[in-house]
């Protein structure tokens, strides 16, 4: 195998012999009870599934794509949808399954799906029945875990989802504020699949019905487990340690890029397997002698153990670092971390999913609706994806906030163009309620479809952690042609009469393409476009890896000239974060006067939610930017974390409420800025409060939530009052000042930016 191309799996999706039991064929819905089982025939399941969500039969839920790709390869699978963990009872429903039980969180992280970022519990949950909160626990994958051992000790647990991924190695938990082992320990589970583990999944339980034994499945990409020593095969690189400034550590320097060094080349590192020679010019130059067992495929890298990250946030930040540089699956190595007395090994992240395998995933025989049992109560995260459609997977952003490099990967999966016609047409035909609106044709971000590398060997070997920062790679392609033609031929399917675009769009990407803004622009924003510049000065976009503010001036510029030729009055509504690690008092201030500069008013305020493995969290946690070289000596980031100071920095982007005034007034006078205070046009904020002594009250307006309901279904959604609602796109929600969580589409995004709008007219130039 070359080790400029990414490895072939052993087995395509559709490459297995099926199971027994697919003489039983399709159910309607993956049975919920024994008396379902009934039904269908069935004795017993094969695996249960079990998870924290309520059983919704789409694409879109995480249970639903498992269970239905494993009943097409044969297996009986059944469902166990947000149980009562309070004991094993409600884990034995279904009986004992033969081969293994299959434990998730849920589209979202518990924790993120539970409480705010200011850690209070939300009101309400978007993946229940009736939107009802406390229907799972706090860390669900781990208690669904523990209390299937207890119901059936001796069948194999297998854990998945987002939140499983997230804390496959030990990792910062916010809400406890410490560093927590990882959790296939805590959960006692017996293998852990991370990313979007359909192919692992599927070879995991063909190999288990073959009698193999869990504990010998150590070779599937993708998966994490446990094991006691190295194998004699394996060469293993020590990275426990930092380089420290006049020191030169004995370890291969894993921070290289395979893009300047071939297979066998390491950095000179006072390693035995290195010679020095001295050139003509009289410098040092490096001799590599190759190491015959130092092949990619069998090697592994030794992080910082779990006591020393718990104890060391510069080493936890040296750990971060290496594990992102260890996310393509063309060059990543296997990593280990020891916890104790045992190690918890992770393989190399998995083979994405070709065009045809992602085709036959969303082209199962999905029931597209909640299951029966749910009667008439409305699921507010399937309500607003029930007729949208996902179209790829994947984002090559690298932002620092987010996790969906950890998670689905950087490289972009795409279903073809058919595949996604052929969708559209069975929401048209089957889904109730259709109306003739597509809600959104996305995924983690909007405009990425069939977007990649120019050469599969540079994407192979490329380990920098975004393609478009700091500016779009020279070798990226960004002819965005396919997904300007799949709008068009959507648009024009009999009974559509509007495509809509509602997943957040990569505007600096969008502008290499003027032919696909002007398309988006004239027939695919239902009134409001959203976008996330996320701040608007440098020392936090640098942090978060994303475009300058002069990215957005350019698109808005073509956003509002293909608007006025269309001769459609259409806003912008771009997100902000608040508290970001690297952001300043003076940034907030800054933004702030942005914002009233050009007349936007925040509808909801936001803060930076750290969760688990993102690299923003690691400078959170460790004040240190594993973005760079990380030493003990290198500068430290400025980090909002006093409860205090993140309230001053969301009063900044809330300006405009005299609420705010107070607090603003006394943070302008200590930055020796109390020029700003005032009533002057270019000044922020007033010098008295109102004289009615009322609470501010927002104008009363129609956000694009509220809106698009009226538009698709005639009415307003209750879901939609008072706040901006995403499409099912993003792992955590965006945050609210009511506390309540919006559905997201599992993609790992976990800061929550602000939603701002001009009230009264276009987004001024």
């Amino acid at each position: 195998m070359s080790a400029l191309s990414i490895p072939r799996p052993r087995t395509s999706l559709f490459g297995y012999s099926r199971y027994w039991a697919e003489c039983f064929g399709t159910a309607p819905f993956l049975p919920m009870s024994r008396a379902e089982m009934d039904q269908l025939g069935w004795d017993s399941c094969d695996i249960i599934i079990v998870t924290g969500d309520a059983y919704v039969d789409h694409p879109s839920f995480g249970m639903a794509i498992i269970g239905r790709l494993l009943e097409a390869q044969g297996f009986r699978v059944g469902i166990i949808a947000q149980p009562d963990w309070t004991s094993k009872e409600a884990f034995m429903a279904l009986g004992q399954p033969n081969l293994f039980f299959g434990v998730a969180a849920g589209n979202m992280d518990s924790m993120i799906n539970r409480y705010t970022a200011d850690r209070k519990p939300r009101s309400d949950d978007a993946y229940t029945a009736g939107g009802e909160a406390g229907k799972r626990p706090d860390r669900s994958s781990l208690v669904y875990s523990q209390r299937c051992k207890e119901a059936w000790p001796e069948v194999p647990v297998v854990l998945g989802g987002i939140e499983a991924s997230l804390r496959r190695i030990a990792h910062y938990d916010y809400w406890q504020d410490k560093v927590r082992r990882s959790i296939l320990l805590d959960a006692t589970a017996d293998l852990l699949l991370y990313g979007n583990a359909e192919r692992a999944i599927v070879e995991v339980a063909h190999r288990l019905a073959r009698g193999e034994s869990v504990d010998s499945i150590t070779d599937i990409r993708g998966s994490a487990f446990i094991r006691r020593d190295t194998p004699e095969d394996y060469w293993e690189i020590d990275s426990t340690r930092i380089d420290r400034p006049g020191r030169v550590d004995r370890i291969i320097n894993p921070y290289v890029n395979t893009q300047e060094l071939d297979e066998c080349e390491v950095e000179r590192r006072n390693n035995p397997m290195l010679g020095v020679d001295i050139n003509d010019a009289g410098e040092q130059v490096v001799q590599i002698l190759p190491h015959p067992k130092l092949k990619r495929d069998h090697t592994v890298i030794r992080l910082p153990s779990f006591e020393k990250v718990r104890n060391d946030p510069v080493l936890y930040a040296h750990a971060s670092r290496v594990l992102h540089l260890e996310t393509n699956p063309g060059n990543a190595r296997a990593l280990v971390q020891r916890h104790a007395e045992i190690d918890v090994w992770l393989n190399p992240p998995p083979i994405p999913l070709t065009t045809e395998e992602m085709d036959y995933v969303f082209d199962l025989p999905y029931a597209r609706s909640p299951h029966p049992i749910y009667g008439d109560a409305k699921i507010p995260a399937w309500e607003m994806i029930r007729f949208s459609v996902n179209i790829m997977r994947g984002c090559f952003g690298g932002c620092t906030f987010c996790s969906i490099t950890e998670h689905e990967g950087r490289i972009i999966q795409n279903r073809s163009e058919e595949s996604v016609l052929r969708e559209i047409e069975q929401i048209r035909d089957k889904v109730k309620g259709f109306t003739g609106i597509i809600s959104d044709l996305g995924g983690p971000t909007a405009n990425m479809y069939r977007i990649a590398c120019k050469s599969p060997e540079i994407e192979a070997a490329c380990r920098k952690p975004s393609c478009v920062y700091p500016g779009i790679c020279e070798n990226l392609n960004t002819d965005h042609s396919h997904l300007t033609q799949l709008y068009r031929n959507a648009r024009n399917i009999k009974g559509v009469k509007k495509i809509l675009i509602a997943s957040g769009l990569r505007y600096d990407l969008a502008v290499k393409d003027p032919e696909y803004v002007r398309e988006l622009v004239t027939h695919h924003v239902g009134g409001y476009l959203k976008i996330a510049p996320e701040h608007t000065e440098q020392g936090p976009l640098s942090k978060m890896m994303k475009p300058g503010i002069g990215s957005y001036d350019t698109f808005r510029e073509m956003f509002e000239r293909f608007s006025k030729e269309a001769g459609k009055e259409q806003y912008l509504i771009p997100y902000f974060i608040a508290a970001h690690p690297g952001t300043s008092d003076e940034d907030m201030m800054n933004l702030a006067l942005w914002l009233k500069r050009y007349g936007f008013r925040a509808d909801q305020v936001q803060a930076f939610y750290p969760s688990p493995m993102a690299s923003a969290t690691a400078m959170y946690y460790s004040g240190k930017n594993p973005l760079r070289r990380i030493t003990y000596k290198s500068d430290n980031i400025e980090t909002p974390k006093t409860p205090e100071q993140r309230k001053l920095h969301k009063a900044f982007l809330r300006y405009h409420d005299p609420r705010n005034w107070p607090l603003l007034r006394d943070a302008l006078k200590r930055m020796g800025r109390a020029d700003l205070i005032g009533d002057g046009k270019h000044q922020l904020i007033p010098k008295t409060q109102p004289s009615d002594g009322r609470d501010y009250q927002a104008p009363r307006r129609k956000n694009s939530a509220d809106a698009h309901q009226r538009r698709t279904t005639g009415k307003s959604s209750a879901a939609s009052k008072g706040k901006i609602l995403t499409q099912h796109t993003g792992l955590p929600p965006r945050e609210q000042t009511s506390g309540k969580a919006r559905p997201a589409r599992p993609t790992g995004r976990s800061a929550s930016p602000s939603a701002v709008r001009s009230p009264k007219k276009r987004t001024p130039r």
